[in-house]
């Protein structure tokens, strides 16, 4: 459970939340209101545009794999469903970010399919803290959180136990991914597409961070 983790995860899932918050919040500001770190929407939107408008399934078709692809990877290179130093969480941050660095570019030239890598990215990060040590973390969409908070309030209303950490971390993660809402919007006023570049960034920030953490650690 959660007990279990160390400290710094709860930094670590407010940050991926914020940047999960601004990558959303460009796509919905720049892809015809187009969400990219979630798929419920692109799904629903893809039986509505199946009936109407085939080239934007096919767009649509590219998201929702690209996002599976990007968990794929994570699914890849991580073993084990625990969370240890000296496993590839600074390669696949490294890799996030190239991502949504290649999405910037591509969108910002008029290449829509660009958008195809920035869901790739998020798929990517959603899978690498989905699972540890039986404490389920979800850092790009917060349907799943809000159900768990409101699980764990009603089992607390009727005398059982109310997990402490893992409210923090469940309110981390929805403050981390509004902020980053209205950060995505702040940026997009200024920069448009290119507001990707800042969670690309915080990505390669977050990379470095963790390879010296685990240097100095093990």
């Amino acid at each position: 459970m959660l007990t279990k983790l160390p400290k710094w995860v709860e930094y670590g899932a407010f940050t991926l939340a914020f940047i999960a918050g601004i990558v959303n919040a460009v796509g919905l500001l720049g892809f015809e209101h187009q969400a990219i770190s979630h798929l419920s929407g692109s799904v629903t939107l893809l039986g509505i545009k199946l009936m109407n408008s085939t080239s934007v399934a096919l767009l649509l078709v590219s998201i929702i794999v690209s996002f599976m692809l990007g968990s794929a990877l994570s699914g890849f290179l991580l073993t084990g469903g625990s969370l240890k130093l000296g496993r590839h969480y600074d390669t696949l941050l490294f890799i996030e970010g190239l991502l949504l660095l290649l999405s910037a570019y591509l969108l910002s030239r008029a290449h829509v399919y660009g958008i195809t890598l920035a869901s790739a990215a998020c798929g990517l990060q959603n899978a690498l803290a989905t699972n540890y040590s039986g404490a389920v973390v979800r850092t790009t969409h917060l349907t799943g959180i809000f159900t768990d908070l409101g699980l764990m309030i009603g089992k607390a209303l009727k005398g059982e136990p109310f997990d402490t950490r893992k409210g923090v971390m469940f309110l981390l993660i929805i403050f981390g991914f509004l902020l980053g809402g209205i950060t995505g919007f702040i940026l997009f006023e200024y920069y448009s597409i290119l507001a990707l570049v800042v969670p690309a960034l915080a990505c390669f920030v977050l990379s470095v961070t963790y390879k010296i953490y685990r240097v100095r650690t093990l």
